[in-house]
């Protein structure tokens, strides 16, 4: 009777894990690891209804889809939505991760939203046009944001997560909240953040990651303060006292996680891909601002996407091509 009540308790503690586990994956890839343990009913649920799957199986980009199994190495663009009232939203951030386990690395680029280049119309090529990489969330959702990026880097993208910023404040307080070291004092969206180490909630934690404006390195300086939230949670994430709040962590990921992953390629993942978190290389883009017709864009020359494509093509084992050119002005 005693053991049959401890092989419960652990079996509980063990879901649990599951979940933050999960969590950790969906939200935190470009951290330091990848923390999986048996898949429960609950779990394959809670995946069938963030699993949204796009139009294609395939990137025009590979010959043939990737498979787990065979350890190739595999894309994904995970991408932050700022939802507003009256349209589809905007990526707030967005990024790419080449994983490649058999050279046991990971490389993450960050993308600038402004980036101007030029956003692919799968559908009505003739509507393809030049602009701020952002916005192509807003006029075709995740499949123009994923031929967009396609075309800038010139790379297949084989997966993707979406995350609503706003529910990002759910997840953070589902995990009591995160300690950070800011440098530099701001106020945004009526939260005032004092310089130094101290403890934020989730609304805070927003803020902190989205804040630009007020940092002199603008989109890179922000890039780094997301990357260290990743971080911080990932921590938490270690932690059984993170577990109180389990039913919390669940609906935070239920509400604001969108990926065209299955459960049988995320199980696939978690037994191949594990030593691609070994190395991880952060990669970004260098440029310039510009205005043009009253708008600032980020201005990415073509050598340098060609620069960043090389490496990531290199990385996921493909040939190197001549990346298209995007018009300057």
């Amino acid at each position: 009777m005693i053991n049959t009540r401890i092989r419960k308790r652990t079996k509980k503690k063990l879901k649990k894990w599951v979940w933050f586990s999960l969590f950790t994956f969906f939200i935190l890839l470009a951290g330091s690891g990848f923390y999986f343990f048996n898949v429960y009913n609950d779990v394959a649920s809670a995946v069938d209804n963030m699993n949204k799957p796009i139009s294609r199986e395939v990137s025009e980009k590979r010959e043939e889809k990737v498979e787990f199994t065979k350890k190739d190495p595999i894309s994904i663009l995970m991408v932050g939505i700022d939802e507003r009232d009256g349209d589809h939203g905007r990526t707030d951030s967005m990024m790419v991760l080449t994983l490649n386990p058999e050279t046991k690395s990971t490389k993450i680029l960050s993308i600038p939203r402004d980036t101007r280049t030029k956003l692919i119309n799968n559908e009505n090529p003739k509507k393809s046009s030049i602009d701020k990489i952002n916005h192509a969330y807003a006029f075709g959702g995740i499949e123009m944001s994923i031929a967009s990026v396609e075309n800038f880097l010139n790379i297949p993208i084989d997966y993707y997560v979406e995350i609503n910023m706003e529910g990002f404040k759910d997840i953070v307080d589902a995990v009591n909240g995160i300690t950070v070291d800011n440098q530099i004092e701001f106020e945004l969206d009526g939260v005032t953040l004092e310089k130094g180490r101290q403890h934020l909630n989730g609304t805070e934690t927003l803020a902190y990651a989205r804040m630009r404006k007020e940092d002199p390195r603008g989109d890179i300086g922000r890039g780094e303060r997301q990357r260290e939230v990743i971080s911080k949670i990932i921590q938490k994430g270690k932690s059984l006292s993170t577990l109180t709040n389990y039913d919390d962590i669940l609906d935070a990921l239920d509400d604001n996680i969108k990926t065209n992953l299955t459960l049988s390629e995320i199980i696939d993942m978690q037994s191949s891909y594990k030593p691609a978190a070994d190395t991880i290389e952060k990669l970004e883009i260098e440029g310039t601002n510009k205005m043009i017709k009253e708008v600032w864009y980020y201005m990415v020359e073509d050598t340098t996407r060609q620069s960043l494509s090389d490496q990531l093509r290199q990385h996921l084992n493909l040939p190197l091509e001549t990346v298209a050119e995007v018009a300057t002005n």
